[in-house]
C-alpha cells in the first residue's frame, strides 16, 4: 500500500471539489445541448437522463475514495482537531481532515446538481 501514500500530497485537497465542478459542468451543457438540439439528436431524454446517472454513480464513486483517503490520511479520526503544532504530522492530519469536510461537502453538491435529473420530466420551451 506504498502508492497510497503517494497519492497523499497537497493535490489530494482539490480533488472531491474539482469532481463536484466536473459533474456539475457535465450535467448542465449536457441538458442544454440536449434541449437546444432536440430535434437534431437522436436521443431520448431518459437516455440523457440515464447518462448522467451514470456520471454522478461515477462522480460519488471517486468522492468516497478522496474521503476515504482522507480518513486514511487524518489518523482514522484518531486525534481531534486543531492539528495546529508546526510539525509534519500536524500538518498531514489537518490536511487529512480538511480534504475529508470538503469531500463531504462535495458528495454534498454532487447530490444537489443531481436532483433536477429526477424531477424533470422534459424539456421546458
Amino acid at each position: 500500500m506504498k502508492w497510497l501514500r503517494e497519492i497523499e500530497t497537497f493535490w489530494t485537497l482539490f480533488t472531491a471539489p474539482t469532481v463536484w465542478a466536473l459533474h456539475f459542468l457535465i450535467c448542465y451543457v449536457a441538458f442544454a445541448v440536449f434541449c437546444a438540439k432536440q430535434g437534431a439528436l437522436a436521443l431520448s431524454f431518459d437516455t440523457v437522463r440515464l447518462a448522467l446517472g451514470g456520471v454522478t454513480v461515477v462522480a460519488l464513486g471517486v468522492i468516497v475514495l478522496s474521503a476515504w483517503l482522507a480518513w486514511r490520511q487524518w489518523g482514522f479520526g484518531t486525534d481531534d482537531p486543531p492539528h495546529d503544532a508546526p510539525t509534519d504530522e500536524d500538518r498531514r492530519k489537518f490536511q487529512g481532515f480538511a480534504t475529508l469536510l470538503l469531500a463531504g461537502l462535495s458528495f454534498v453538491a454532487v447530490l444537489y446538481v443531481s436532483v433536477p435529473l429526477l424531477f424533470i420530466g422534459a424539456c421546458q420551451s
